[in-house]
Parts: structure tokens; sequence; C-alpha cells
């Protein structure tokens, strides 16, 4: 089987589950070509396990001021372009297209009656999972931005639907705790307006990772450039996690069992969502703004979420989209084995953090 997988690029949650799904598949000997799509080709990295990718411009959203800009989205992609992008890919060698909300490739598959499988967070909302501010605009974006025959959601719980669990990117080390780490990602807020929200907590040691940003320290903070390795590395020993409402990066401090604190994009129904979801299902804490009696709040807070432990995900997607069967109780029977497989570990307080963990069972 030969497969064309399309990811996104606006958000590198979408590049984490490909480098999974990646490892999934060269594992299992499939030949699989890449596309990515939603950035500037420079701005992608640690992108070597993805071979020789294509790139196309594609569409993408547009942030001001910690909020999507709707006008700005709408004038700023080059639709003509888009079109060209997908009436010239060609798309004939293919037995099946991947698309992670990456819309060059799903149309250009679906035009040509390729079987187009969408997979990730976005097709979870198909179903009945916790929606705020629901808006009959962003729900078609979510069906007609990147559509696809077979529609594969992910989610924190199934909810009772056939979606399956967070596909995780993630060494298998253990995760550690250092006392007063925060690990701080909110890319599309004003840098300058986070960074002085957070100078005044000196008893916590910010590490603020931002795109562009310098590599420096100053004071309590440690700004660094976005990146992999260096971003990893802080995720896997800090306290805790400021965010904004992202799906994968909450999925992986869910699985480290960090605590979290997430301030969803303004006007982005998915990431309200997302913090709502987090809420009821008590995996973290959300504010509306950023908000320094919030954040205070938070930072003095005892309370940390289980730790879950999820399935190979990816092994177990990249197999059931190899057998070819993707009817509606095959997708069910996959999401009812995954879930099976998930169980939590409640690590207690911060203060006891090194106390044996006790299981926690898992509502899905």
């Amino acid at each position: 089987m030969r497969l064309l997988y399309g990811v996104q690029g606006t958000g590198n949650g979408h590049l984490s589950r490909a480098r999974a799904m990646a490892a999934a598949f060269a594992q299992r000997g499939v030949a699989v070509d890449y596309l990515f799509s939603g950035r500037p080709r420079a701005g992608f990295f640690a992108m070597e396990g993805f071979g020789a990718f294509q790139w196309r411009r594609g569409l993408t959203f547009v942030n001001e001021h910690g909020r999507v800009s709707y006008l700005k989205t709408v004038l700023g992609n080059d639709y003509l372009a888009f079109l060209r992008d997908v009436r010239t890919l060609d798309v004939t060698g293919y037995d099946v297209i991947l698309s992670d909300f990456e819309p060059v490739t799903a149309w250009a598959g679906r035009l040509r009656g390729k079987a187009v499988v969408s997979l990730g967070h976005q097709p979870a909302f198909d179903h009945a999972v916790p929606v705020a501010q629901r808006d009959l605009r962003t729900m078609l974006v979510m069906r007609l931005f990147a559509p696809g025959s077979v529609r594969v959601g992910m989610h924190w719980s199934s909810f009772g639907a056939p979606i399956l669990p967070p596909l995780v990117d993630l060494d298998d080390a253990p995760p550690q705790r250092r006392r007063g780490k925060i690990l701080v990602y909110l890319p599309f807020e004003d840098p300058a307006e986070v960074q002085a929200l957070l100078r005044p907590f000196l008893a916590h040691e910010f590490f603020v990772y931002a795109p562009g940003s310098p590599h420096r320290d100053e004071g309590n903070l440690r700004l660094r450039p976005t990146s992999l390795e260096g971003f990893r590395r802080d995720l896997a020993d800090c306290d805790g996690v400021i965010s904004n409402a992202g799906f994968e990066l909450a999925s992986e401090c869910l699985a480290l069992g960090k605590r979290l604190l997430v301030k969803p994009q303004g006007r982005q129904m998915e990431q309200a969502s997302n913090a709502l979801a987090l809420r009821q299902l008590g995996y973290g804490a959300s504010m509306e703004r950023l908000d320094a009696r919030r954040i205070g709040d938070w930072l003095d807070s005892d309370a940390t979420p289980p730790r879950l432990h999820y399935p190979d995900v990816a092994g177990a997607l990249a197999d059931w989209l190899l057998a070819g069967d993707y009817r509606d109780d095959a997708l069910a029977a996959l999401s009812d084995r995954l879930w099976g497989a998930v169980h939590a570990e409640r690590i207690g307080s911060r203060a006891a953090a090194g106390s044996r963990p006790r299981p926690l069972a898992l509502t899905a």
C-alpha cells in the first residue's frame, strides 16, 4: 500500500502526531510520501523523519493579539494558488490519502475519488464532545477545510463515541518534577505581555518558548526559541505548563502527569472547547485571558492531575489503516480496544510527589 500523508503546519501538534505516525509506518516498511502546508517551508524544523517531503502554501489562519482574525484570514490566503495546488497535485499512484487537517491533499483526493482519511482532533467534534461557544461557521470549517470520506477523531475521553485516545510522541524515560520550574508556550500571545506577567512570580522559574525568541536568561525568565529537543527536555522535568489550549501539548501533559493551565486562543471554538473538556474531566485549569491572579492561584495550588498511560495509538492506527477496513464498526472496535488499554494513576499532591502512585479508574 502506498500512502500520501498531508499535515497542517499552523500548529506543532499536527507535526508531533505526524512524527509518531511516521515512525509507526517506518517500522512496518510502508511507503509514505508527506506533504506539509500552512507555514513557510523554512519555518518547519526537526523534519528528518519525513524524507524528501513536499510543501505547498496551503491555507492558514491569521492570529492577532491572541485571537483569530477572521478578516485577515479571509484576505491573507491565496485562494487561486490553493486551487492550482489542488488541481496539479498528482494523487494517481496512492491507495489512501491521510490528512491531518491539511487541505491540499484532502481536496485533491476528494476531487479524484480517492479514499481520504481525516485524522486528528478536529473530527472528534463530529460527535457529542464538550463544545464551548458553538458556532456553525466553525463547525463547517472543521468539516470542509480538509474533508475526508473517513474521519478518525481523537480526544481525552471517548465520550461514548468511536473516537481514539490521543496520539502522543514522547520518550520512554519516566517524567521528573523540578519544583518551581514552569514551561510556558503561548505562541498566539504578545511575548512582551507574557514576560511582564510572569516576572513578579520570583519563586518560580519560567521557561518561555516562542517562535523567533532569543535564547536568553532574564531574571526568573528563561527565553527560548521554538525547538523540538529543548522543548521536550524542559517538558519532561517541569512542575507545570502554561499554554494555549491546543490538543497535542495538553495530551502530552496528561501523559506525563503535568499540571496544566490553559488560555484558549480568542475566537477559536476548538480551543475554548478544549479548555471546557479539561475542566470537566478534572485534567487542567483555564483562564479566559492572561490573568496574573489566576496564574498566581494556579502556581500556589498543590493539586496534580492523574498521569494517563496511553497504549501505542500510532501503531494500532497504522495497522488499522493498512488493513483497509474503514467501516464504522471497524473504527468503533478499534476505539473500544484502545480505550480499554488506557489507565490512569493518581500521583497525589506535589508535596507527596515521591509517594507510590495509586491506580485511578478512567471513565472513557
